[in-house]
């Protein structure tokens, strides 16, 4: 089964970094990967510092921007550490959201590109709606295992041999 990702652009300077096709790469790469229901789709919401960091406030109490938020539909979090997440069987997996200014400006700081670092970001947001965290060790390894892989498997290095702030 594949991931199809809704893109919502509310800061048109995403416009220039083509979304569309990130996404059709990164839904597909992770249907390689990892098992979808049928027709599974995340809406992603492209915005700006100022609105992420009010969305951080609200829903994580942490009054700065962030890169990129997620919203599960459904709780498929293991109890056991370093275990894979429950299966999902809603199609509709989340939402997700991603500022502009703070992706641009790690993927610059990093010396990436852009559409690399939204890549793996898109990936991240994917997978945590998928139940895969990185609070405990062994969730984070196991997570970072398949973002290692498939964004590998994209042609794009691995993200954690470099400072990341997508944790």
């Amino acid at each position: 089964m594949s991931l199809s990702f809704e893109f919502v652009i509310e800061d048109n300077r995403w416009d220039a970094q083509n979304l569309a096709e990130i996404g059709a790469r990164v839904g597909t790469s992770l249907s390689a990967h990892l098992i979808f229901p049928e027709d599974a789709s995340a809406v992603v919401m492209a915005c700006g510092d100022e609105e992420i960091a009010q969305l951080n406030k609200d829903f994580r109490s942490k009054l700065q921007p962030t890169n990129v938020l997620s919203w599960p539909s459904t709780d498929l979090v293991s109890d056991v550490a370093g275990q894979v997440p429950t299966l999902a069987f809603d199609p509709e997996l989340g939402d997700i959201a991603m500022s502009f200014e703070t992706c641009t400006g790690e993927a610059e700081a990093a010396g990436i590109a852009i559409a690399d670092h939204v890549t793996h970001l898109l990936i991240h947001a994917s997978l945590h709606l998928l139940g895969y965290d990185h609070i405990k060790d062994m969730d984070a390894e196991l997570m970072e295992e398949i973002e290692i892989d498939v964004l590998a498997k994209l042609g794009i290095s691995n993200p954690y041999d470099i400072h990341d702030e997508t944790q």
